[in-house]
């Protein structure tokens, strides 16, 4: 298989590492910057190009776009017109202009699309969802989630001030980066209504771009969610609280925990994977993109939610720095996230 990875920086790295573990494959690498790759990632089964439009005429099986948000959506274009499957890391952009449309097209030819989002490869994820859809708890009122960790803290070989995260320029910051658990909260609680959101740069980092952010969201259902994210914590964090009027289940991410509290029983059950190391989530994620391209599996999630996805880290955004509510539409004219304000 002759895979086309555009970008490798730590995450496509490790992804190009896990596929080759799956599989044979042939790599050409589409980088601007050629710094020097660790010597695993090294030899005749990966060609390094310049020019995108050149490693596109390699005929690749499959496009990996794993760079920053502010260049990815137009790799991807170009990856489509190609006729090529698609995965692309999160958030797929920072922006909605030309989204649509890039949906529409990947639809139209029939493309495999998957977008990056490992946590929906955590193995309680299917049964936290599950128990909600299946009315364990009752109907939902609220669905909290919470992350956090130290930003120099994720990759410590590297001065963090540098990294995407930390520069507006790239279209970092705690709200995109972290757009895991709009995600996750986003398809247990279905459609978003409304956003309202409060963003700072609150701590003594040294960076260009919010570091903490509390997110509101009115679900179409009537339920209410809201989204912790930080780049403070010391002690990392990651954890999600779905309240219904007859129980709560309580998922702890980090442990692979999930506990579910019944009115009927009075009582709480734990249920536990025993040793899931959270990094297997990245291999379970490229296995599944490889099932995919061999028409086994369905994406879990593909293109058009990753940019539904987008449209409500966007409005948060918006939200923060108009300091109102910002109510979502379907259609994205209007306003650059697709949103419109009351």
């Amino acid at each position: 298989m002759r895979l086309l990875v555009a970008g490798l920086g730590s995450i496509g790295q490790r992804h190009v590492r896990n596929l080759r573990s799956l599989a044979p494959v042939e790599v050409v690498a589409y980088r601007r910057r050629r710094l020097p790759l660790p010597a695993d990632l090294q030899g005749e089964w990966i060609r390094e190009l310049d020019d995108l439009d050149e490693a596109l005429a390699q005929h690749p099986d499959a496009a990996l776009v794993c760079g920053p948000p502010a260049v990815q959506a137009e790799i991807a274009r170009k990856v489509v017109e190609a006729d090529c499957p698609l995965f692309i890391e999160k958030p797929i952009a920072d922006r909605l202009d030309g989204l649509d449309a890039l949906v529409g097209e990947a639809e139209r030819r029939d493309l495999t699309t998957l977008v990056g989002y490992n946590l929906r490869f955590l193995p309680q994820l299917p049964r936290l969802r599950a128990m909600v859809e299946e009315g364990r708890i009752g109907r939902v009122v609220s669905i909290r989630t919470e992350v956090g960790k130290w930003l120099p803290d994720w990759h410590p070989w590297e001065d963090y001030r540098q990294g995407y995260s930390a520069r507006k320029d790239l279209s970092g910051g705690a709200i995109l980066d972290l757009i895991h658990e709009i995600d996750y909260t986003h398809l247990l609680g279905g459609p978003v209504s409304r956003v309202t959101c409060v963003a700072k740069h609150a701590s003594s980092l040294e960076i260009s771009t919010e570091d903490v952010a509390e997110i509101v969201l009115e679900f179409a259902s009537g339920a209410l969610g809201s989204v912790h994210v930080d780049y403070v914590q010391r002690t990392t964090e990651r954890s999600c609280r779905v309240i219904g009027e007859e129980g709560t289940l309580v998922w702890r991410l980090l442990s692979n925990e999930l506990h579910l509290f019944e009115a009927g029983s009075g009582r709480w059950q734990v249920f536990r994977e025993e040793d899931f190391p959270f990094d297997a989530t990245f291999a379970l994620e490229m296995r599944h993109f490889l099932a995919c391209l061999e028409g086994k599996e369905e994406p879990v999630v593909d293109l058009r939610t990753g940019v539904e996805d987008l449209r409500i880290a966007l409005a948060a955004h918006e939200s923060a720095e108009a300091g109102r509510g910002v109510e979502l539409s379907r259609a994205s004219a209007g306003s650059p996230t697709g949103a419109t304000r009351p």
